[in-house]
């Protein structure tokens, strides 16, 4: 008789990007690299490719409410992730979901504006999102994430430690501070701070790689982790790890970088 191991399950809550390097379609690639089963919430289609995104169709809150009852009914997840989000009133389905006690670990990313430069959180959703962030068990916030959720002036290591205490303590959840787009620097620091330990995680910058879903790759990891039992701190050092090696081991797709994925 043939004993099938069982995989743990994670889940995506996020924006589909037709061009394959963010939103959904990156998740989904990294939870199936890393053994874990990948379910979904999509909220947003959007029209896009690495070099912009032309249109965005969200869906309705009721159709987002209506795939997380599905997905927990008969495949509850062991941790899971929310991405683009886009509007108030998506925002909010989720967090009505989260707060209630049948969930799982939480990891929120909160997508504002994408690679291009297009907005991808309306404006008034800023605010919405503080809600979702209160029921997080992480936050992992780019410079520029970090900078709305904060009002600081962001340019060094010391002001990402500053930036993720100031995170941590408005919002109670643990914050991973994304340092790569920090400028004069030799290395990719990422500042993990969860109101007991603080750590730097560092790699080095991979110089004259461009790719599109490194936000998206990095959350994915953490939360595979998360749902294969690792603890916050070391789902956040495997994420690290990850997503270094994807972008090293970039593959060109077309006349573009893409990160790979299934380097391991």
């Amino acid at each position: 008789m043939t004993v099938h191991k069982s995989m743990p399950v994670a889940l995506t809550i996020a924006g589909s990007d037709s061009g394959g390097g963010a939103g959904i379609q990156a998740d989904l690639k990294v939870f199936a690299a890393l053994g874990v089963h990948g379910t979904s919430a999509i909220t947003c289609i959007t029209a896009q490719n690495p070099k912009r995104v032309t249109a965005i169709h969200a869906c309705s809150p009721k159709m987002v409410r209506a795939q997380l009852d599905a997905v927990f009914a008969e495949l509850p997840p062991a941790a899971a992730k929310t991405g683009m989000l886009f509007s108030t009133a998506i925002i909010g389905a989720v967090a009505e979901f989260f707060s209630s006690a049948d969930t799982c670990p939480l990891v929120v990313d909160p997508v504002m504006i994408a690679t291009s430069g297009a907005a991808l959180l309306k404006k008034p959703a800023v605010r919405a999102m503080e809600r979702l962030l209160r029921l997080a068990d992480l936050v992992t916030p780019n410079l520029d994430e970090a900078r709305v959720l904060t009002g600081m002036d962001i340019r060094s290591v010391e002001d990402m430690r500053a930036a993720a205490r100031c995170i941590r303590d408005r919002f109670g959840c643990a914050v991973l501070v994304k340092g790569g787009h920090l400028r004069n620097h030799r290395e990719a620091i990422d500042i993990f701070y969860d109101g007991a330990s603080e750590l730097l995680f560092s790699a080095p910058f991979v110089r004259g790689v461009s790719t599109h879903g490194t936000g998206c790759t990095y959350s994915a990891a953490i939360t595979a982790g998360l749902a294969q039992g690792k603890d916050l701190a070391k789902a956040v050092q495997a994420g690290k790890e990850f997503i270094t090696g994807a972008v090293i081991h970039n593959r060109r797709v077309a006349s573009h970088q893409a990160l790979d994925c299934f380097w391991r």
